[in-house]
């Protein structure tokens, strides 16, 4: 089933990770691009009672992520933007590295960031992703109930299909 929470990203990797922690933050994300010491930071992340997931930029390619990393991380995100800047086009190229991603960790959650809108949130859930990312999308629509009730549907009927 589909979800929605917040997450925070990193491009440094231990920057945060105390401060969120203490505000009681569930989830630390940090990019890949940001540091050699992937597992190190998840286990530092884990040890502050939060989830950790592990974000790769659209350039970086998903073979990045080692089976280390991704055993270790508790999600993995699959920008489709560039990050730190909201209301860009999304690419739809980066939906490989997320199938890519599902074919290898198949129970793992992935989520996918930026760009994404009920036009192409289909295509987001049949490559794989089951945590959506929405800004834009959501904060400039008339009726944004409407719009989180399409991605969860979407979502959702993605994982159904993919069961039967």
């Amino acid at each position: 089933m589909g979800r929605i929470y917040g997450t925070i990203a990193s491009i440094t990797k231990h920057q945060w990770v105390d401060d969120i922690a203490n505000a009681g933050g569930k989830m630390y994300c940090f990019h890949y691009e940001a540091t050699k010491e992937h597992v190190a930071l998840i286990k530092n992340i884990h040890s502050k009672g939060m989830k950790a997931g592990v974000a790769i930029s659209p350039a970086t390619p998903s073979t990045a992520i080692t089976d280390a990393i991704a055993q270790a991380a508790d999600m993995l995100l699959v920008m489709t933007v560039e990050p730190g800047q909201g209301g860009q086009k999304f690419k739809h190229e980066c939906m490989s590295k997320v199938r890519e991603l599902r074919s290898r960790f198949p129970d793992k959650d992935i989520e996918v960031d930026g760009g994404v809108t009920p036009k192409n949130i289909d295509e987001c859930a049949e490559a794989g992703s089951n945590v959506i990312v929405a800004g834009t999308a959501i904060f400039t629509a008339e009726d944004p109930a409407d719009v989180i009730s399409a991605f969860k549907k979407a979502i959702n009927q993605a994982n159904l299909r993919k069961a039967l």
